[in-house]
């Protein structure tokens, strides 16, 4: 004999549901009218049920419905499992409604700011069972090994079989210094003077050598080596340390933007400087999203939508 049971391997819950309808108040129109049905096609069901497992399981008249003895069995057995499984399901559509679980997420710094400060509070307010594990770096992960769902960061170190939604306008980064260097030694005039002066280089997380600055001359990019007393990983701190005079530095209109307009630094080499793809939010493509992701995506783009306002 088989081990296992052919009502479970083959039955369908629904007509096991409408089954169950039926028998605990015994009237066919009363059951549809609960499940949403027609009488017709829920005596369907029920007969359909009654095939599958080769024996009736109600008494039909004009007038009466009741259990047969098999019937009375099935009943009881199958009706706080249907009920269970109705429950079951009820939870997993409150867990569309409502998300719950963690999102992990990997953000360049500079974009945090922008698209991510801004919504924790609101976030969280509507979405209070949602974690967000938040990973605020600038190295270029893989975003599928690295465990995490979703990641922030500019467009072109995005994989090609990312998903990619544009949060923001182009960037540009923009040579500065402060006004008591350039008193000292003197502005530059072309990026390649750059190398007789102080620069402080800035290092890609993961990488050895420090990031080559990138310029456009009639319209071609090229890359300019610099060397000065300082390298760091932490281009606000860099740019710190241009403000404190020690040198020229390299970093995006966004975070000079506060030091520019303070006099505190001065943009240089502007002329050269061209913009290039700014911050996308990207995710591997999936059939289905979770929940708590969905929400996510909604609301950075959202906060993306209101930042550009």
């Amino acid at each position: 004999m088989s081990t296992s049971d052919p009502l479970l391997s083959t039955s369908d819950f629904g007509q096991l549901r409408a089954f169950v309808a039926v028998a605990e108040v015994l009237n066919f129109s009363r059951a549809a009218e609960t499940l949403g049905v027609s009488a017709s096609a829920l005596s369907q069901m029920v007969r359909g049920l009654e095939e599958r497992v080769g024996v009736r399981l109600l008494h039909r008249n004009t007038r009466n419905v009741s259990l047969t003895e098999a019937g009375d069995r099935l009943f009881q057995r199958v009706r706080p499992a249907v009920h269970e499984l109705g429950a079951a399901i009820g939870q997993t559509s409150e867990l569309r409604a409502r998300p719950a679980g963690i999102v992990r997420i990997h953000c360049f710094r500079t974009a945090a700011d922008l698209f991510l400060r801004p919504l924790l509070r609101p976030f969280h307010d509507e979405y209070p069972d949602v974690v967000l594990d938040i990973t605020l770096d600038d190295e270029v992960v893989d975003i599928v090994a690295g465990g995490y769902d979703v990641a922030i960061r500019i467009g072109e170190v995005i994989e090609q079989d990312m998903v990619a939604i544009k949060l923001g306008p182009d960037l540009r980064q923009i040579a500065v210094a402060s006004p008591d260097y350039l008193a000292q030694r003197g502005m530059p005039q072309h990026p390649h003077d750059l190398a007789s002066h102080r620069c402080i280089g800035w290092r890609w997380p993961g990488h050895q050598t420090p990031y080559k600055w990138e310029f456009v001359e009639n319209g071609r990019w090229f890359a300019v080596a610099v060397g000065g007393p300082l390298i760091t990983n932490l281009k606000d701190f860099g740019l710190q340390a241009a403000v404190d005079g020690l040198g020229i530095a390299f970093a995006s209109e966004q975070l000079i933007a506060p030091h520019v307009a303070a006099g505190r630094l001065v943009p240089l080499l502007e002329r050269w400087s061209a913009p290039f793809p700014g911050y996308y939010l990207c995710y591997p493509a999936q059939r289905q999203m979770a929940p708590p992701l969905r929400a996510f995506i909604d609301s950075v783009r959202s906060t993306a939508r209101q930042a550009a306002i």
